[in-house]
């Protein structure tokens, strides 16, 4: 199974919830959970047993998926509502930043991007051994008896 689609529901979980004002207050959640969502919906998909290197994998690219879209929803809105009120708090105090607020802000949200990136791949990671139940040292059906067909018994 493909990892996109997982990792495109996952990360939408990840980049809207953490992008919305209020509830971007549990983004790091929002980050794990949609990691382990990319995880079971991988694993749910897979024929074979899935390792935690394909669950980082899925987790990972659901972090990044959710990074992109926190970008372009969450800084939009971040600019909008705190851009200007940062810039006259720095001025009103008195304190001299190298980074006007604006700038300030878009690091910082490169920053939290990254973060949502590192959590969601942790996610991932989580959703193997909670979901996967598939064992690697499964003993495989044994082959059928020489000579015999399908209902025959060994003589």
């Amino acid at each position: 199974m493909s990892k996109l689609k997982p990792a495109l529901l996952g990360g939408l979980i990840v980049g809207v919830l953490s992008a919305i004002p209020f509830l971007n207050y549990c983004c790091c959640l929002w980050s794990i959970g949609g990691g382990v969502l990319a995880g079971m919906l991988y694993i749910n998909g897979s024929t074979v047993r899935v390792t935690s290197g394909d669950g980082a994998i899925v987790g990972a690219l659901a972090g990044l998926v959710g990074g992109v879209i926190y970008l372009i929803i969450g800084l939009p809105i971040a600019l909008l509502y705190s851009g200007a009120a940062m810039e006259e708090a720095f001025r009103n105090s008195g304190v001299q930043m190298p980074l006007s607020g604006t700038l300030l802000l878009i690091v910082g949200s490169l920053i939290g991007a990254v973060c949502l990136i590192a959590l969601a791949t942790l996610g991932g990671l989580l959703a193997v051994p909670i979901f996967e139940k598939r064992k690697d040292g499964a003993v495989p059906p044994p082959p059928p008896a020489p000579g015999g067909g399908p209902g025959s018994y060994p003589g």
